[in-house]
């Protein structure tokens, strides 16, 4: 595998696990603590964390810049303790955690509502903490629509392309993604270097979705069941 095909590859896969991870850690939390929350504001707080999900990407990216650049509202903070984000590969992660959040807060959200509320409360009143409880009861009975939403964002994150190119730009084995190098390979007329690129990331996608497909019927029958 060449050059132009592996660097990108390597560093799409860094970047989406990485994102991954910090929309799974965040999204999960946000997700336990909206199906907790009774509050007429709960639904506002829902629409505003899924505003990525339907904002176009240049708009995230400009909003991340106005964030997160030298001159942004954490940004300014960030570069006095000398932490620069704009252009980099770790901005990529943030774009790319931004984007699939969302997807993870979705799901996670839906999997825990699902979760039967005797058990926890029968949990609770055999003396068990409620941390335990999330951990021991919650967590693992809503485990599969979480899982399935993971893989989903972590499929959105690899293919993200316009906040990505806003906040970390066009950088060659530093910030070049997968998606960015097929839009340069395009635009260079390199048409094999772009259907390899396009290849591996429709493969990786179609994956993902198939796992992803696999959980969540699996999970809605077991409640329908748990139901009746």
């Amino acid at each position: 595998m060449t050059d132009p095909v592996w660097v990108p590859l390597l560093l799409s896969l860094k970047v989406a696990l990485w994102a991954t991870l910090l929309a799974t850690v965040g999204g999960v939390a946000a997700a336990y603590g909206l199906s907790r929350w009774r509050s007429p504001l709960r639904d506002l707080v829902d629409a505003i964390l899924t505003l990525p999900m339907v904002l176009p990407p240049t708009v995230l990216g400009y909003y991340l810049l106005v964030l997160l650049g030298r001159r942004g509202v954490l940004g300014e903070t960030l570069a006095g303790w000398g932490i620069e984000l704009v252009f980099t590969w770790q901005g990529a992660v943030i774009a790319a955690a931004v984007v699939a959040f969302p997807l993870v807060l979705k799901a996670a959200r839906a999997a825990f509502e699902d979760v039967d509320p005797q058990l926890p409360a029968a949990a609770r009143v055999l003396g068990v903490r409620d941390s335990a409880i999330f951990f021991r009861v919650t967590l693992p009975l809503a485990s599969r629509g979480i899982i399935a939403g993971v893989l989903l964002a972590f499929a959105r994150a690899l293919g993200e392309f316009g906040a990505t190119l806003m906040i970390a730009g066009n950088l060659p084995g530093r910030t070049q993604t997968l998606s960015i190098a097929i839009y340069e390979a395009v635009q260079a007329g390199d048409d094999h270097t772009a259907n390899v690129l396009v290849l591996i990331t429709s493969v990786v996608c179609v994956a993902a979705l198939l796992l992803a497909q696999r959980l969540v019927p699996a999970n809605a029958r077991r409640n329908a069941r748990s139901i009746t």
